[in-house]
């Protein structure tokens, strides 16, 4: 008959040593995932509350236009000559840098 060996942990291990592999993960996530992203959020925040008229902006919808007025949270850019849009503040991506 064959038997089956089983490798099981040793009863009364260092306790400190198996919350350490967690706590670890838990440090990585932080500065590789977590902060990151609230630096992101914190640009993209300042970025929106420093649009001015006249800027040419793009939306994270890809359109590209001018700034002509802001009005709270709605701003109007001119897409066209005679062409305008009213978008939500929050959804202007960047500055628009031709290249």
């Amino acid at each position: 008959m064959l038997q089956f060996v089983f490798l099981q942990a040793q009863p009364g291990g260092n306790p400190l040593l198996s919350m350490l592999f967690p706590f670890l993960i838990l440090i990585v996530f932080y500065f590789f995932l977590i902060r990151p992203q609230m630096k992101r959020q914190k640009d993209q925040q300042k970025f929106v509350e420093s649009l001015k008229e006249g800027m040419e902006v793009v939306t994270t919808a890809g359109l590209i236009g001018r700034i002509t007025k802001i009005d709270g949270p709605v701003v109007r850019l001119m897409v066209d000559e005679k062409t305008f849009l009213r978008v939500v503040k929050s959804s202007i991506q960047g500055e628009y840098k031709a290249q």
